[in-house]
């Protein structure tokens, strides 16, 4: 099965770990495309600095190669939808509850383009110490750990 995952990864925490996880169960051994935002499209949504796109592919070609021992593809995303209305033969999408209204809109636009639609596979946030979802805005507010240990 292929399978995409998208996001902009920075910093790599217990979340993000999780979506990955997913990613390499329902891959089978088949090919991982994770789909990264391109350094504008990073700045341009975020309030915060964020590694650059070479880092944050790098990071994660690394952690799911020492974690699981496989390679992974990064394409670089500048919108979305990314790789997921170009290529055919993607089985799965798995994505965070505040990305499920996105996974929909793909669906709709293959369906319109004549593509099978992928299976939408929603990953439920993993909460930090406090009990509030483990976000990359809230470690790099010095809030919580990559963990989701309370800092402050």
């Amino acid at each position: 099965m292929k399978v995409a995952l998208g996001g902009t990864f920075d910093p790599l925490h217990d979340g993000h770990k999780l979506l990955l996880q997913k990613v390499y169960e329902l891959s089978d051994g088949d090919e991982i495309v994770i789909g990264l935002t391109s350094d504008e499209m990073a700045r341009s949504r975020r309030c915060r600095a964020v590694l650059s796109y070479k880092a944050r592919a790098e990071n994660i070609r690394q952690y799911m190669f020492r974690k699981y021992g496989v390679r992974v593809r990064t394409v670089e995303l500048n919108d979305r939808f990314g790789i997921t209305l170009d290529e055919e033969d993607l089985d799965y999408i798995v994505i965070s509850p505040e990305t499920y209204s996105v996974a929909l809109e793909i669906n709709k636009l293959r369906k319109e383009r004549g593509m099978k639609p992928l299976k939408i596979v929603r990953v439920e946030h993993v909460k930090a110490e406090d009990g509030k979802i483990i976000s990359s805005t809230r470690i790099k507010n010095g809030e919580i750990d990559k963990h989701g240990a309370l800092l402050i």
